[in-house]
């Protein structure tokens, strides 16, 4: 085995014993902090793409007005 070949074994170790001691350390959130932030999540996409369809539907009309193709 090569000096190479063993200090990488020893990287890899090292790097396998310093994740799971960072990971013993991580404050994982409680379900009910979870469920909260995905609830908040849902509600600002909905909140969100509700603005966008009105952006959308009043840009169109403006056009159509604009361009009087509006089939009358």
């Amino acid at each position: 085995m090569s000096a190479i070949e063993t200090n990488q074994k020893k990287s890899y170790k090292g790097f396998a014993s310093d994740f799971f001691r960072e990971i013993k350390k991580v404050v994982w959130p409680t379900p009910g902090v979870t469920f909260r932030n995905t609830f908040i999540t849902f509600v600002a996409i909905f909140i969100v793409g509700v603005f966008v369809f009105l952006i959308d539907f009043g840009v169109i009309n403006l056009l159509a007005l604009i361009m009087n193709t509006s089939g009358k």
